[in-house]
């Protein structure tokens, strides 16, 4: 079979299909914010250092992705295009999208921004990974570990980390609140709806099963 994370197959579909998908999970995760609702496990974490350090939500969330990207390393784990793209697309289109939006408003239209960011982060999700051009630096992490380390379950090792970061980011002082609870239960079936969708199959082998994966920003 060809190999498919490089992109010697259907290269233009592809990298359109990246782009799309990070661009979108950037918005996403703006709209999360400024519903005010509450926030995924590691975005509750990024809001926690830029409240901490005074940086962009953006700017704290490509170093950490940069800094998660370094503990590849030990773990023998390769970035493709599309891991570095996660780290970089994802924090600068949060920072605009951000800087267009309004804070503040009715309930109703925060909760309207907090549905529109769960269901389009599931779309992201499903359009980034489904170009198979690479994990996110933070799914890359947890899939890395579990390889090394044979036996180990990967939603055991997801649900430590996320449930370390998401308290260390509310101990900084990230939002958590219903959003948090309605992201846990919403994301893994709008992936496994929308994985199969945007999954790109090799040439000569049928699309894998949709297995859901940690949603990687």
């Amino acid at each position: 079979m060809a190999e498919i994370g490089n992109l010697r197959y259907r290269p233009v579909r592809r990298l359109v299909q990246l782009y799309a998908g990070l661009v979108l999970y950037g918005v996403s995760m703006a709209l999360m914010i400024r519903s005010g609702l509450g926030l995924d496990p590691w975005d509750v974490f990024h809001q926690g250092l830029s409240e901490l350090t005074g940086l962009s939500f953006g700017t704290v969330t490509i170093a950490v992705g940069a800094l998660v990207l370094l503990l590849w390393i030990p773990l023998r784990q390769r970035p493709g295009l599309g891991t570095v793209s996660n780290v970089l697309v994802i924090g600068v289109v949060v920072d605009a999208t951000l800087a267009l939006l309004p804070t503040g408003g009715p309930l109703a239209v925060r909760i309207g921004l907090l549905v529109a960011g769960i269901v389009a982060n599931g779309a992201a999700t499903g359009l980034y990974i489904g170009a198979r051009l690479g994990p996110g630096p933070r799914d890359g992490l947890m899939t890395g570990y579990v390889a090394r380390r044979p036996g180990r379950s990967i939603r055991l090792v997801r649900t430590v980390i996320e449930v370390t970061v998401l308290a260390l980011g509310w101990l900084l002082g990230g939002t958590v609140g219903i959003g948090t609870v309605a992201y846990a239960l919403g994301i893994g079936p709008l992936t496994q709806v929308f994985l199969p969708l945007f999954t790109v199959a090799g040439p000569d082998a049928p699309a894998p099963d949709p297995v859901t994966p940690v949603p990687a920003a």
